[in-house]
């Protein structure tokens, strides 16, 4: 039940803003307890930001700098991309190969029928169903379906409902097979049915083991008998200059091949046209490719330790403390931004797990790999040193000419300075510099937790919650004592009332008397 407050209506005094100026000095501790607490939140929010450029790094040379196929990428040319393109393995070795009288391309076996009609003789319907259009339409159609390069046959068996299939719902059930392996389609222009295999190459067969009148006497496909009964066999008849392998000749010798793409030697060849000429495909090492990986790499560490720095050399303003609610109102949206600009600055000034991650890092970088080959052991002698300005912290420039030439004189030895998976002096610098990152994003969580943490499992969190006890026990504490000064000046106004009336009286009481 709330207490009803007299507002100085018989001593005329303000009590509102009597009991107002007096809470203020006693709402002052809870004032510095808030501000306390936001100082923790930016603080926290500071770290995390922290956390989260090193983890952008550490992603990046995860990504990038750590792996092997970055130093390996190949840059492959050919001097007629018309006729022939390819592309190389990391992991294959520079080489020049020459393609010649590419006499015929791989293609796709391809049955096609001849006109369809159906049983009246007129033109089919595609969405009528098969025992309307066709007579002596089979439940089942079976092949022997053998594959480019192959064989040994497989069994395909496809279902038929005469009275619901209609010839499109044939043809989706045999594009839906993937054993078949066709694309088929139906022309309405010229009333016929395309039966084209998905791989290319000689020695693709469809053999009919059950539906061989229905796809010859129906669907109007040509059909090609061997044997003599009762062991004849038939076989849908390939269209003429169809399912044949690629010819050419590599490197003076004369092969083929059952697609028009192929791989020798982790070099992977398209061909796409006939020519009776010479190709030349040459693989090489894709400097400007690893050297922009390597320049990535270096920008974003330098970004990385260029925040920290600023963070650990930023002003504070300890004149500027958090803003009190009260404070605030008095303040415009404008004033109180550029005040809470000042109150945040320089929060992790100073900070020591900062300058032990800076300092740490830096060795990582600085340390020699004794893995790699000699002239590869240490950054510098690719063309990598530290500023001469010791006020940027450390920060990496690379001697661009001198870079390039290392990747194009050894590419695996750069890879080995960077990530050489051993233990000790033998571990790649990136690696190393893993290591401390990954052990400063844990003491960074530590004491400032992550999205994933509750309060009490870090330490600012902690403080925090001990922070919101107090200032919610001072917050009633000061609710009793506002509650007490009410009384108290409650109390005085009801005396001033009585004594009020008490003269009242009185003075009326003596003025009576004398008329």
């Amino acid at each position: 039940m709330s207490m009803m407050r007299i507002g100085g209506l018989a001593s005329g005094m303000d009590i509102d803003q009597i009991v107002r100026d007096l809470m203020k000095v006693e709402r002052a501790p809870i004032d510095k307890l808030k501000q306390k607490k936001q100082l923790l939140e930016w603080q926290r929010d500071a770290y995390r930001d922290m956390n989260r450029l090193l983890n952008d790094l550490d992603r990046m040379i995860f990504d990038g700098v750590m792996r092997q196929s970055t130093f390996l990428q190949k840059k492959v040319t050919s001097s007629n991309e018309n006729i022939v393109t390819a592309t190389s393995t990391p992991s294959a070795s520079n080489q020049t190969v020459e393609i010649s009288n590419i006499t015929q391309l791989a293609t796709a076996a391809r049955w096609t029928s001849g006109e369809i009609k159906n049983k009246s003789n007129g033109a089919v319907d595609v969405n009528a169903s098969l025992a309307s259009q066709f007579d002596g339409v089979p439940t089942t159609l079976s092949f022997q379906v053998t594959k480019p390069g192959s064989t040994t046959p497989e069994t395909v068996s496809i279902s038929i409902d005469p009275n619901t299939d209609t010839l499109n719902t044939l043809i989706n059930k045999l594009n839906s097979n993937a054993t078949l392996g066709v694309r088929a389609f139906y022309d309405d222009f010229t009333k016929k049915m395309v039966i084209t295999k998905n791989e290319t190459g000689e020695g693709s067969s469809i053999e009919i083991t059950a539906g061989q009148v229905f796809l010859q006497n129906q669907l109007k496909f040509q059909v090609q008998t061997i044997g003599t009964s009762p062991n004849q066999q038939y076989f849908l008849q390939q269209d003429a200059g169809t399912g044949q392998n690629a010819r050419f000749t590599i490197n003076g010798l004369e092969t083929e091949r059952p697609s028009n793409t192929f791989t020798i030697n982790g070099m992977t060849y398209t061909l796409k046209n006939t020519h009776t000429g010479t190709v030349t495909i040459s693989s090489t090492t894709n400097t400007d490719a690893i050297f922009n990986s390597i320049k990535s790499f270096v920008d974003k560490y330098n970004e990385t330790i260029d925040e920290i720095s600023k963070k650990l050399k930023e002003t504070r303003y300890r004149d500027y403390q958090p803003l009190t609610d009260e404070q605030r109102e008095q303040l415009t949206e404008k004033q109180a931004e550029k005040w809470e600009e000042k109150a945040r600055s320089g929060i992790l000034r100073g900070d020591s797990i900062l300058s032990n991650a800076l300092s740490n890092m830096r060795q990582a970088l600085y340390r020699k790999v004794e893995a790699a080959p000699e002239g590869f052991q240490q950054l510098a002698q690719i063309g990598i040193t530290t500023t001469a300005n010791y006020l940027e912290g450390g920060k990496l420039i690379i001697d661009e000419a001198k870079l390039k030439q290392k990747i194009e004189e050894n590419p695996e030895a750069v890879y080995r300075l960077f990530s050489n998976n051993g233990e000790g002096a033998n571990k790649g610098i990136v690696l190393q510099l893993r290591d401390e990152i990954k052990k400063t994003i844990k003491s960074i969580e530590d004491k400032a937790g992550n999205t994933l943490k509750t309060s009490n499992q870090y330490i600012i969190g902690k403080s925090i919650l001990d922070l919101d006890t107090r200032i919610s026990a001072a917050e009633d504490r000061l609710k009793r004592v506002e509650d007490r000064y009410w009384k108290q000046f409650s109390a005085m106004e009801k005396a001033v009332q009585r004594a009020n009336s008490q003269s009242m009286y009185l003075m009326n009481a003596f003025g009576g008397g004398g008329q």
